[in-house]
């Protein structure tokens, strides 16, 4: 059985603190949008359970569109707000090693988190021109980025990760007999 062979560390060790491209942003937030979805799904499908367990009819959701709008918007900014004023980083962003900080690099607080999150769908409304800049700065920022101040960067410890993978031991045969 051959081992993968890890990438050579000048191509992993030297993209922290880079910021991040569109390829890596985009999946992230598509990872984002698909647990967004997932858990909303997963909530809405307890509640009903709730309801009709407590009162002994099925209640529809799809009868409520504005309502399920509602909550579906609410629950998508407690999503980004939360993590990204948490950590710095949603799910997507932590699959990919993201890491959302302040322009100057330091760590983002509740204030950026929150005006990130509400002006977000700004970059996408006005026909994608939002997200233009992380295609064509420098510092590959988006509107939503400018606004609050932030930018994104690759956090991966790749460095740390390397020595971990060398620190694992190849597994060994022993004899059966």
């Amino acid at each position: 059985m051959a081992l993968v062979q890890p990438p050579p560390p000048e191509l992993t060790e030297h993209r922290q603190g880079h910021y991040a491209g569109a390829v890596s942003r985009g999946v992230a937030f598509g990872v984002d949008i698909g647990v967004i979805w997932g858990l909303f799904a997963l909530g809405a499908y307890a509640v009903s359970l709730a309801i009709e367990l407590i009162v002994g009819h099925t209640i529809n959701i799809s009868k409520y569109q504005v309502a399920t709008l509602v909550a579906v918007i609410i629950w998508g900014f407690l999503y980004f707000a939360y993590q990204w004023t948490v950590g710095g980083r949603t799910i997507g962003m932590a699959l990919l090693g993201l890491q959302v900080v302040k322009a100057d690099g330091n760590q983002i607080g509740g204030r950026e988190a929150v005006i990130r999150t509400v002006t977000l769908p700004l970059s996408f409304i006005v026909f994608y021109l939002g997200l233009l800049g992380i295609l064509t700065n420098r510092e590959r920022r988006a509107w939503h980025d400018k606004f609050a101040g932030t930018a994104v960067v690759y956090a991966w410890d790749a460095r740390a990760a390397r020595l971990r993978w060398l620190a694992r031991k190849a597994p060994t045969s022993t004899p059966h007999g």
